[in-house]
């Protein structure tokens, strides 16, 4: 595949190989509309490793209504006082939906772990029930699938600096993504006690190499696509037909005396 010097895709390679997979994608929903399929895609790993950006591509050709993005906010005080695996199935999917967690119960192996935001005693629970919980997922006919993003220290620090300098992205750069820079030793830590707890036979961790961006969408994607087993399934051939015109009248006109937007461009 013909990469630049420096050996990434081209932008040429790299959007013939999105399209493809996009093709794909459009595929897998049809599959799973019409199998009433169930999954679950947990996305996790560092801050700034491109989850988001990942989770993006996966969606941006697709409908919403059967590709879910479920990115919960910090929990609320009634939520704090759930078991804390409850908010997290409250999204989970219906027959035919595919849901794509940004962050997850992980959070608790993560972030509360580091920050301090849960007790020892909830983490370790955490960490020995959590495969039982996996375990009842996938009995329960959901298929799981989870996601590590694995990004180095040095690409991390460019990718915070350049959402400092850049308007667009200053919402990107949360005071909890300052404390995880700062403290990247500590969270290695519990990235590898995590993955030692939690990878299974029945719901393994799936690490993706996240320094190059293009490459890590194209991977994680057609790795994705490569653990649901769906079909090409035959589809009824759409005709546009022909306008009605019987009652052709000018519906530009009709509409003239309403305020449009500015035309500025």
């Amino acid at each position: 595949m013909p990469k630049t010097a420096g050996g990434k895709l081209s932008n040429k390679v790299y959007e013939a190989e999105l399209y493809k997979l996009h093709t794909e994608l459009v595929k897998l929903q049809y599959w799973v509309r019409k199998t009433g399929h169930r999954v679950v895609v947990v996305f996790e790993g560092r801050d700034a490793a491109g989850k988001g950006g990942v989770i993006k591509r996966i969606t941006e050709r697709v409908s919403p209504r059967i590709f879910r993005v479920v990115a919960l906010p910090a929990p609320t005080e009634r939520e704090k006082s759930q078991i804390y695996l409850q908010r997290y199935l409250a999204h989970f999917p219906a027959a035919g939906e595919i849901v794509l967690f940004d962050r997850s119960w992980y959070n608790r192996a993560g972030v509360e772990r580091v920050m301090g935001f849960c007790t020892d005693e909830e983490y370790q629970r955490f960490l020995h029930y959590v495969p039982v919980f996996e375990q009842f997922i996938i009995d329960s006919g959901v298929q799981l699938i989870k996601y590590w993003f694995d990004v180095g220290m040095d690409e991390q620090q460019r990718r915070f600096e350049a959402r400092l300098e850049d308007p667009r992205k200053l919402w990107k750069l949360s005071p909890m993504d300052v404390e995880s820079y700062q403290r990247w030793y500590a969270y290695s830590r519990a990235r590898d006690a995590m993955l030692a707890a939690t990878n299974s036979d029945h719901a393994p961790w799936h690490l993706v190499r996240a320094d190059v961006k293009k490459h890590a969408r194209l991977n994680c994607i057609s790795h994705f696509l490569s653990q649901i087993p769906y079909e090409d399934l035959p589809r009824e051939e759409v005709k546009l037909g022909k306008r009605n015109m019987q009652d052709k009248y000018d519906d530009q006109a009709s509409i003239a005396e309403y305020g449009f937007v500015p035309e500025r461009f």
